[in-house]
């Protein structure tokens, strides 16, 4: 990167300079970006530096300063610069601003449907990040736009999203998930856009065969989402020793792929779900339909997701993670 500085107190402005970065990867966005603030005041024909005031902005998902900034670059840079592009899209998505959006994505060569509102299209599935400043909590979607995806799985409660919730997306990926011969990119979630109406219930029910838990993941009911067998997906994690619910502590291999020899029962599933009542009975009619089988408790928990911590730098990627982490990746929960 050229040296930005060619005024008489260098010194002073490349200290300004370094500081604005380190404090940027310590993650102090707020005053990441006043210091980027006062280089903009030397030098204000750099459009870098309006760029990482936007990018600092965008990690506080201050979105109409994000927007500002990054605009800001645009104006200035000589060259088209893909990455400013990117981040108004981002900001100017989260914002409703369809126009700027569109306008956004048209400069980085993005086919999109024709009109002036809400982009609505297929972009294909990806898996996306829940919370990366958090548990991190990983499950797959379908993108409805450049960055607007809607979640396919059923999440955690303790995660504050649901089912079918519309999410926004950053556009930089930060690993990758391998599903039967698939590899789909992994996008950190920003921030809910549209709350579905489907929340999680966390079911602990008794499968005598493997024939029992099929039935129950087809069954079909209105007001029932999906139903996914979370008994080996969620890991380091016992959801009945979490919800309280009396059992035999079992440590069996993975059953995937298991036969009825060496089936676990014991199971628990998450039901996205628009209401308990649903769940109930869909529940008592799998119940009624087969001999052993049983509900031993259905439980729901409504939490509000949170925001980052100030300090966290929580936007760099994971290609190097632990593949033990608390993740939902199962093949059979792309929807």
């Amino acid at each position: 990167m050229d040296d930005p500085v060619e005024s008489p107190d260098k010194a002073a402005i490349r200290a300004l300079y370094d500081r604005a970065y380190a404090t940027f990867d310590n993650g102090d966005l707020h005053q990441a970006s006043a210091l980027f603030g006062e280089l903009t005041v030397h030098r204000p024909n750099v459009a870098y530096l309006h760029y990482m005031r936007g990018l600092a902005h965008k990690y506080l998902r201050d979105w109409p300063a994000s927007l500002e900034h990054n605009l800001r670059a645009q104006q200035v840079e000589e060259e088209f610069d893909e990455a400013s592009a990117w981040n108004a899209g981002i900001a100017a998505t989260a914002m409703g601003d369809w126009a700027e959006a569109r306008r956004q994505w048209a400069q980085c060569g993005i086919t999109i449907p024709e009109g002036d509102g809400p982009i609505e299209s297929d972009f294909g599935m990806v898996a996306v990040r829940l919370n990366p400043w958090g548990t991190g909590e990983t499950v797959y979607a379908r993108r409805i736009d450049v960055v607007r995806a809607r979640l396919l799985n059923v999440p955690l409660p303790e995660s504050g999203h649901r089912l079918f919730d519309i999410v926004l997306h950053d556009g930089a990926k930060t690993g990758e998930r391998v599903s039967g011969d698939r590899t789909y990119p992994v996008f950190n979630v920003l921030q809910t856009l549209q709350r579905s109406d489907h929340r999680t219930y966390v079911a602990f029910v008794q499968c005598p065969t493997v024939e029992d838990k099929e039935a129950l993941e087809a069954a079909e009911l209105p007001g029932i989402g999906f139903v996914e067998d979370w008994t080996h997906s969620i890991r380091h994690l016992c959801l009945r020793c979490s919800y309280g619910v009396a059992h035999l502590q079992e440590h069996p291999k993975g059953d995937a792929d298991a036969g009825n020899d060496d089936w676990q029962a014991e199971r628990q599933l998450g039901i996205g779900a628009q209401g308990k009542a649903a769940v109930e009975r869909l529940l008592a009619d799998w119940v009624a339909a087969g001999p052993g089988r049983r509900v031993d408790a259905i439980e729901s928990r409504e939490v509000e997701a949170e925001g980052p911590a100030e300090g966290s730098v929580w936007w760099r990627g994971f290609e190097d993670e632990d593949d033990d982490d608390q993740d939902q990746d199962q093949d059979q929960n792309q929807k």
